[in-house]
C-alpha cells in the first residue's frame, strides 16, 4: 500500500471514529447548550471544529509512529495498543457524558482518556518525536475539557 494511501487511512480511523461516537451521543450540541456552564465554556459550534483538527492530527500522528516502529523493527503492537485503546475511551466518553447523562462518570472517563493519551505519546516517543509533539494539542485539549466536564457535573448535579 502507497504511503499516501496509508496516511489518508490512517487520517480517516480516527475522523470516522469521532463520527460515529458523536452519532451514538445524540444531540450533543443542543444538550451541551441547556447545560449550565462554568467559565470559560466554549461556544457550541466550536467543538467539532476543535475535534475534527484533533482527529486528523492524531492520524497523521499515528502513521509517523507506526511508520517509525516499522523501520525500526519495533512491533507494531506497541504502537497501536495505547492508540486503539485511546481511541476506544475517546469514543465512549461522549455516549457516557451526552447520551446516558454521566456527568460525573464522563469527568473520571475523560482521567483514564488523559492517562491512555500519555501512554500513546510515550509509546510514539522512541519511534517519532513529532508523532509524540502532534498529541500535545490532543492532549491540552482534553484536560481543558475535563476542567469543563467537572464544572458540568457541578452545576447540573441532578443528573451525575
Amino acid at each position: 500500500m502507497s504511503d499516501v494511501i496509508m496516511v489518508i487511512v490512517f487520517i480517516a480511523v480516527p475522523l470516522v471514529v469521532g463520527m460515529l461516537s458523536a452519532r451514538a451521543a445524540g444531540n450533543s450540541k443542543k444538550k451541551y447548550e441547556a447545560f449550565r456552564q462554568p467559565p470559560l465554556s466554549p461556544p457550541g459550534f466550536l467543538f467539532p471544529i476543535v475535534w475534527t483538527i484533533l482527529y486528523v492530527l492524531m492520524g497523521i500522528s499515528s502513521y509517523l509512529a507506526y511508520k517509525g516502529a516499522a523501520l525500526a523493527g519495533a512491533s507494531v503492537a506497541v504502537i497501536l495498543t495505547p492508540y486503539i485503546i485511546q481511541l476506544a475511551l475517546n469514543f465512549t466518553w461522549s455516549i457516557i457524558f451526552f447520551r446516558n447523562r454521566g456527568y460525573l462518570a464522563g469527568s473520571v472517563w475523560l482521567l483514564a482518556l488523559i492517562g491512555s493519551i500519555i501512554w500513546m505519546m510515550a509509546a510514539f516517543y522512541p519511534y517519532s518525536l513529532l508523532a509524540t509533539m502532534l498529541q500535545i494539542p490532543y492532549l491540552c485539549w482534553c484536560l481543558f475539557a475535563t476542567f469543563l466536564s467537572f464544572g458540568v457535573a457541578k452545576l447540573n448535579k441532578k443528573h451525575t
